[in-house]
């Protein structure tokens, strides 16, 4: 089963969930790669936007109107999953093994990742979930700073956190790899939604034991220089203005 989420009233890319980007609305992008997966059989619309429901409903997909509650800006996204779980469970009438959790403004998705995420869960039954990950050692927590109240940059985690202080360096890989869940898709087990308040911070929804699926480059889109990186990542993985990796048969279904 998937869920796929988006609201209405973004701010810093307003309009980013219908936008039309490459010849289809973004959120074209998530709703093909769930229908062509070869394991989702259901798709769960939670939204309260129109544009977005027009959008869900041109591929016959099953639309939740997410309540008012649940759409403000001070609505965490894991309790406008769970309302969409819950009801996609109860519509559906049982629980799911896996539930594919995917956003409307995220061009960076294909079928395949979602594949490799099942088949990930499938070939380790400790797994809480397996979730899109991408190598960032530019931007280390070791890099990280913030403001202090006399205006000078300090660590924003203290160094003592990494061990001793005098063993670190410069490099960008001495802390090793650094892996930032980029938010192209997350597969949870169901059992990890239905105890969200055990998941690791800050994406409960993962559960514990969270396996890495690795892509080059993945995000939802939330500032406008992202969606140049995920053009160029869509055409690199078979997107065109007029063409997509899946001008086959779908596989999937609403």
């Amino acid at each position: 089963m998937a869920v796929l989420l988006g609201r209405k009233g973004s701010k810093q890319i307003v309009g980013k969930n219908t936008m039309e980007v490459l010849g289809r609305p973004i959120c074209h992008y998530s709703i093909l790669a769930a229908l062509n997966s070869a394991y989702v059989r259901d798709v769960y619309v939670t939204t309260d936007d129109d544009l977005i429901m027009a959008e869900a409903r041109r591929f016959d997909l099953d639309v939740i109107e997410r309540p008012a509650n649940l759409c403000t800006d001070e609505a965490l996204f894991e309790t406008a999953l769970l309302h969409g779980y819950r009801e996609a469970v109860q519509r559906r009438g049982s629980v799911p093994d896996y539930v594919v959790i995917l956003m409307c403004n995220v061009m960076t998705i294909t079928s395949g990742y979602i594949d490799l995420a099942i088949d990930a869960l499938e070939n380790d039954s400790a797994a809480d979930s397996a979730v899109t990950v991408t190598q960032f050692n530019m931007y280390s927590p070791l890099r990280a700073r913030k403001v202090d109240d006399f205006g000078y940059l300090q660590p924003f985690v203290p160094f003592e956190v990494f061990g001793d202080p005098a063993t670190l360096n410069c490099d960008r890989g001495s802390q090793g790899d650094v892996l930032v869940a980029n938010m192209s898709h997350s597969v949870s087990r169901s059992a990890a939604l239905e105890h969200m308040d055990e998941g690791l911070l800050p994406q409960k929804w993962m559960g514990r034991k969270i396996l890495p699926i690795f892509q080059d480059f993945g995000c939802d889109l939330d500032a406008s220089w992202q969606i140049a990186a995920s053009v160029s990542w869509a055409r690199d993985n078979g997107f065109s203005d007029t063409t997509t990796p899946y001008d086959t048969e779908v596989h999937g279904g609403g």
